[in-house]
């Protein structure tokens, strides 16, 4: 099922003619001096397709929205539960049982009319990621364990587009960038979901990642370019450790 914003239209057209004429809108002011006018107007005619909703998906909507790039699929078939409240932007109290893509759709009219937003109450597979992907600029790995993580590398690399992915349990977690063709963390880590289910996801490392996956597509929209294109950077919270290995 898909939900979408029926008032993104109206909004994203106003603001892309106030950014044709050199007027940033108010909300964006603050983004300006790293985000020229230029490059926001980019992001507003850009398309994303964000594959989880949950922990590091709901932080990544969260800022997708507020940085204004203008059309944004999210696609998860799960419900919240109580268990999410410790470290997903979108779960609360009131959105328990409640689907996540639903949740989503609600948040984003709240927090940014201007954005086109599509969620899909559904969990994609290797069947129907390729249509979910179709036309846009960029694909986001926000998925929860390792399971279809393979099938959406794939899914990115045959439509052409770069693939933004990021993982983590516990204090420890990777950020990636993957061409299209290129080798990525999906051929390396396998589908054992073990470590996170026994770690845990703490909301400092969720939404410290999630950051890190934001600002990576943020520049890949912008200018096409990421330190992290065929790398992962992986992080360890607890001891302050990083590390940037090639793919």
């Amino acid at each position: 099922m898909a939900i979408g914003n029926e008032h993104g239209v109206k909004g994203h057209v106003v603001e892309a003619k106030a950014l044709s004429l050199g007027i940033h809108p108010a909300r964006y002011l603050r983004n300006q001096l790293i985000i020229d006018i230029q490059h926001q107007a980019k992001l507003l005619e850009s398309t994303i397709a964000q594959v989880g909703l949950g922990g590091l998906g709901g932080t990544l909507l969260e800022v997708f929205l507020r940085t204004g790039i203008g059309t944004i699929r999210g696609a998860d078939g799960d419900t919240f539960e109580a268990t999410n409240l410790n470290r997903q932007a979108l779960s609360s109290p009131a959105a328990l049982d409640r689907p996540k893509a639903e949740v989503a759709a609600e948040r984003a009219e709240q927090l940014n009319p201007s954005v086109s937003f599509e969620a899909k109450n559904e969990f994609l597979d290797a069947r129907t990621l390729p249509d979910f992907l179709d036309g846009a600029d960029l694909a986001v790995d926000a998925l929860g364990g390792l399971k279809t993580r393979p099938a959406l590398q794939q899914a990115a690399a045959d439509a052409g587009i770069p693939l933004v992915t990021g993982a983590l349990a516990g204090w420890t977690g990777y950020v990636a960038v993957v061409m299209p063709g290129h080798e990525g963390p999906a051929d390396i880590m396998g589908t054992d979901n073990g470590a996170e289910e026994k770690l845990g996801c703490p909301a400092p490392a969720v939404t410290f990642f999630a950051a890190l996956m934001a600002a990576e597509a943020v520049k890949l929209l912008t200018t096409g370019q990421s330190e992290l294109t065929s790398a992962m950077l992986i992080a360890d919270l607890k001891t302050l450790s990083f590390d940037r290995i090639l793919l």
